[in-house]
Order: C-alpha cells, then structure tokens, then sequence
C-alpha cells in the first residue's frame, strides 16, 4: 500500500511540475521553417546553379523555392539534380500560366519543360502556379471560374502522376483574389488543392486581410513575407515596413506555423544581402526568447 501511495506521488508532482513549466513554444522563424523565394528570376549576379547553391549553403538554408524565367530552362534540370546531391530540398517550382498560350492538353514550351524536368530528375514537390492576371479581364465571374478550374484540374492530374502537389499563387488579377482561390478549390475538391499567399501580392487587399486569411487557413502551405506599407512599394524589406508585424501576428494567433517564405527579390538586387537583410529584418520584429 505504501508503494501505491508513494507511485500517486510521484504522479501528481509531475503534473504539477509540467503545469508551472509548460513546453516551449517552438520558434517559428528558424532557418528550417523558412524558404527562401525569388531568388532565380531577379538575381543580378545572373548566378550559375552552382553557385545559387553555394550562396543558400553561405546563408545557412537547406531549401528554397525554384522561381525560373525562361533563361533558366537550359539549366532547370541540371540544378534539381545539383540540389539533390547537395541535400538542398527545392520545396516548389513555379509555374507561370498564360491562358492565351497555354490551354489544358496542350502547354506551351516553357511550361511543358517544368512537367518534364520533374519527371526527369523524380523530383516531388509542390508546384506554384500563377496565371497571367490580365486574361481574365473580359470575362464575367463564372467564364473566369470555368476557365481557370478547367486549367488547375489538368495540371492536379499531371502534377499527382508526379507525385506532386499544385498551389494557387495570388499574383494578381481575377486568379490573384482570395475568394476566387476559394471557389476553385470549393469546385475541385477532389484535387487537393493549397494556396501561397504574397504579401506582396496583397496591397489591393489590406483592408480584407484579416477576413481573408482566416478564411484561407485551411489551405496555407506558405506564406511569403515582405515589408509592408499601404501605398507600397510593393517589395521593401521585412522589419521596413509599418504593417507586417501584425499581418504576422495574426497568422500566429491563428495558430499558422509555417512555412514562411522570404524574398531575395528586388529588381537589380543581390538576393544574398536581401535574404539576410530579410532574415535579420524579422529576427528584429519576433525575437527568439532563450531560457
């Protein structure tokens, strides 16, 4: 009995010991929690892949997002299989759909050789898709929401036959718009569809923010950070703006954990010094408490 008692003891002291010291909040801006973005298309170095590689493995990052212009083709594949060997995880691919040269079955070139690369190189990640916000500009609601189901349905199947995942990125235009997202995953559900919302991407929206990415939270699987000012610019450095702090905040309270993408995008800019500039920006903003 004794030996019953002392184990009932021992039980509630340890209860009672996890209740005054609850486990540590995981901090959510840890290297491994965030993705560099942006830093293929707008590098003026013009980097090779190697040394795009070797700058992520400067900075400290073991993955980024594959962001390419059609200059970059020619090497596509060549830096997936350098990443791979380097254990550096490309966590998505972009690709950039204009309905005018694009059409389901039938992709133009620079399209089609993302579908390619990934077959060959049996890379499975997500792919990001954005489409040329001004072909929806003559159409009504339900032509826009026809068109664009029709396309994001062919590239799900494509993209799962790969093992790989399609994401609706807000660039802009009729496509870009939260609650259009929304219906086109409400009218896929079969597809499995998420979403990368920009902050960049989202000036015209602010005063809906808090409304649209509550509504969104089911269906994040990044969020790309950026200074943030009403009337922009569109891309300052996070930590410069005047807004960013509490759009993140909200994200936290709603209990988003990440991933978060930072930009090494600024037109004729070093996306080594921005990734930093970009990290220590929001070092500043969330610092990490230590015990």
């Amino acid at each position: 009995m004794k030996n019953w008692t002392l184990v009932i003891i021992t039980i509630i002291f340890l209860f009672s010991c996890k209740a005054k010291h609850p486990a540590k909040e995981a901090y959510p801006f840890v290297k491994s929690n965030l993705i560099p973005w942006s830093i293929v298309g707008f590098d003026v170095k013009e980097r090779t892949p190697k040394e795009r590689l070797e700058m992520l493995e400067r900075l400290g990052f073991k993955q980024y997002a594959y962001g390419n212009r059609p200059k970059h083709i020619p090497t596509m594949k060549q830096e997936w299989q350098m990443a791979k060997e380097k254990g550096i995880d490309i966590k998505a691919v972009w690709l950039y759909v204009n309905l005018k040269e694009d059409s389901p079955n039938k992709l133009k070139p620079e399209s089609e050789a993302v579908f390619k690369n990934l077959k060959a190189v049996g890379l499975k990640t997500q792919i990001w898709v954005g489409f040329e916000p001004t072909y929806f500009n003559n159409l009504t609601d339900k032509e826009s929401l026809d068109e664009a189901a029709k396309m994001i349905s062919y590239l799900a199947k494509r993209a799962e036959n790969l093992g790989c995942k399609i994401a609706l990125y807000n660039h802009g235009g009729w496509f870009g718009k939260p609650e259009n997202q929304l219906k086109i995953i409400k009218a896929l559900p079969d597809c499995k569809l998420g979403v990368i919302y920009n902050f960049h991407h989202a000036h015209d929206a602010l005063a809906n923010y808090k409304k649209n990415i509550k509504k969104l939270l089911p269906y994040l699987w990044c969020v790309n950070l950026n200074g943030m000012k009403k009337d922009g610019p569109k891309i300052i450095s996070i930590g410069e703006g005047v807004l960013e702090k509490e759009m993140i905040e909200e994200l936290l309270q709603l209990n988003y954990k990440g991933p978060f993408g930072i930009l090494g995008h600024v037109k004729g800019g070093d996306p080594e010094i921005i990734l930093h500039e970009n990290r220590i920006g929001l070092q500043r903003l969330f610092p990490e408490k230590r015990n």
